[in-house]
């Protein structure tokens, strides 16, 4: 029973990181796909989403490293969304909801990491 409560904070922080990914892909695909004519913005759309992508095997199993690298892979679309959001004010909206996701995104990472941080043997501050 106390290993299953220890585990709840993990499995919500592993769950909302995979959940944010989604809507990032959602998100920054859809823009991808609205902001290009057709060749263009599937190409635009694959670019911007397989970055997202890549860490998905590790962030399915749980493996703290790729949930530390995954964190870099969100700055494509952070930055496409920064882009559009300054330049483009057709698109200005969505381009908004990728920033927030994205963020979200990284957030939920860095929780998942700050929540299966190895314990160290003493909780004291440095010792002098």
């Amino acid at each position: 029973m106390v290993a299953q409560d220890q585990d709840k904070p993990r499995l919500l922080a592993q769950r909302l990181a995979l959940a944010t990914l989604a809507v990032v892909v959602i998100t920054v695909g859809g823009a991808a796909m609205l902001n290009a004519p057709w060749p263009g913005s599937a190409l635009l759309a694959a670019v911007l989403v397989m970055p997202l992508l890549l860490p998905l095997k590790g962030l399915l199993q749980g493996d703290r490293r790729t949930y530390a690298w995954a964190t870099l892979c969100i700055a494509p679309a952070f930055l496409y969304a920064i882009t559009e959001a300054i330049a483009n004010s057709l698109v200005r909206a969505i381009a908004a909801a990728i920033l927030v996701a994205s963020l979200a995104h990284f957030v939920a990472l860095v929780a998942y990491l700050r929540v299966t941080r190895p314990q160290t043997g003493s909780q004291a501050g440095p010792s002098p």
